[in-house]
């Protein structure tokens, strides 16, 4: 393997342990024991449940290869995890708030297992059921999780700060550490024990058991609202009002979508932008990289939530140009660098100027995690916050769905300026939240003052 990819790798690492080591005393928020208790409980369980997910994630595009399937073949199976996780994931996530979120954090490890199993499997049409079954797992992954821990965090009556505290935790650990374990460990059961692409997935299938077993036996259920008389349709009618009622609401899904859909542009086409001509990278070390880069970012997201100043909404418009400008790298290299017309061989020069922008995006990612978490604990209302977390990921499966329906239609650097542009869209709208929240919290204060000076004037008035 080149020095190159160890350079990067040990840079980003000194300067994550730099930052960990010198955090000081108002870089950190004072808990409770009890809270430490649950807190450890939830990032073990949510970190048993990445390591799931990110140890498929390198080998899903390479596994699919090896059977055989080309470029479109394999853009249909992402298009059928996502398309899936937009239609039955909505539904199925939706169901967490009345049927409890614990509920739906199991049937999130099943249909994952499920998932692992079918990679066994060289026939399109078994893939492509995995690849349902995938999509619905997703969607579970991203809110009944997160759902659970809002609720259980406020019914407990920890403080509100402390929520911060754990999403960013989560995130350095299941999104970074435990990602780069799962990436050299992929590796080295592909390529040292080389037991096949499919191994890691064999594996991926025992991290989600594990997790299941610790979720059966030490968490309680938690509903959102879990009303007799209200059924899916309600449901859905419910959270969409919510959403058209708060323009705040629907900033914050707009913005996800905007983000995750960049994000999950990016992972299908960052094997293909940094072998081009087939060149000979270390998948598996280069997603490790990618996820130290990320750990980089939850770092310094610790460090500005565990601070009033400056504020989420604010910093956020400020990673989002950032994460625009690194998505934009390849666009701007294949017009300055004249590109490798070998085939095989190591990266290339612009392979490795493009490695170093994929690695400041990841880092953005790193804290737009825990940002996002923190402003959806702020506006999204607690009996329907699993509904509306799934409302929000529906236009970001349509827009990956259409990307990748179209994947040999447009040139790469087409797609990666999209991204780079709906980027730059997010960063706008990310403004138009902050002034939205500043409005509405400045009416709330003068609503709440005179409330007070009329209860002065007339005490006798209720």
């Amino acid at each position: 393997m080149e020095i190159f990819y160890f350079v990067v790798f040990g840079g980003l690492a000194a300067i994550v342990a730099g930052l960990e080591l010198s955090k000081s005393n108002k870089d950190r928020i004072n808990t409770s024991s009890a809270f430490n208790s649950f807190k450890n409980n939830y990032l073990l369980v949510y970190s048993l449940m990445m390591a799931g997910d990110w140890l498929q994630g390198p080998y899903v595009y390479y596994l699919y290869s090896t059977y055989g399937f080309g470029k479109g073949e394999i853009g249909q199976l992402f298009i059928a995890g996502f398309g899936s996780s937009m239609l039955f994931g909505t539904i199925v996530g939706s169901l967490a708030d009345k049927q409890g979120r614990k509920r739906a954090s199991i049937t999130y490890c099943i249909t994952y297992i499920l998932s692992c199993i079918t990679k066994h499997s060289p026939q399109y049409k078994v893939l492509m059921v995995g690849r349902v079954l995938g999509g619905i797992a997703t969607s579970l992954l991203f809110s009944a999780f997160e759902s659970w821990l809002v609720a259980e965090h406020n019914k407990r009556g920890f403080e509100q700060q402390w929520l911060s505290l754990t999403f960013s935790k989560a995130i350095f650990l299941g999104n970074g550490l435990v990602a780069i374990i799962a990436g050299l460990f992929g590796n080295f059961l592909v390529d040292s024990l080389a037991l096949g692409p499919v191994a890691p997935f064999d594996a991926a299938a025992c991290f989600l058991a594990i997790g299941m077993a610790v979720i059966i036996s030490s968490w309680s259920e938690n509903y959102g609202d879990p009303s007799e008389n209200k059924d899916l349709l309600t449901q859905f009618k419910n959270a969409a009002s919510a959403i058209a009622s708060d323009e705040k609401i629907a900033l914050l899904g707009a913005i996800q979508s905007l983000f995750e859909g960049s994000m999950y542009t990016f992972v299908f086409l960052w094997t293909p932008a940094l072998s081009p001509n087939e060149e000979d990278i270390p998948h598996g070390f280069i997603f490790a990289t990618f996820m130290l880069a990320s750990m980089l970012g939850s770092s310094i997201a610790s460090r500005l939530l565990a601070h009033s100043s400056p504020k989420v909404e604010s910093y956020m418009q400020i990673v989002f140009v950032i994460s625009s400008a690194a998505l934009m790298l390849p666009v701007v290299t294949s017009f300055l660098v004249a590109p490798s017309g070998v085939k095989g061989g190591s990266i290339s020069f612009s392979g490795c100027i493009q490695l170093m922008g994929f690695c400041t995006f990841e880092a953005c990612v790193g804290i737009f995690w825990p940002s996002i978490m923190k402003m959806r604990s702020q506006y999204i209302p607690e009996e329907a916050r699993s509904t509306i977390m799934n409302f929000f990921r529906i236009p970001l499966n349509i827009f990956v769905c259409l990307v990748l329906y179209n994947v040999d239609a447009f040139p790469m650097t087409v797609m990666f300026g999209m991204c780079s542009v709906f980027l730059f869209v997010a960063s706008i709208l990310q403004r138009r939240l902050m002034n939205v929240a500043e409005i509405h919290k400045s009416r709330s204060q003068e609503w709440s003052a005179e409330k007070e000076m009329t209860s002065e004037a007339d005490p006798l008035n209720p």
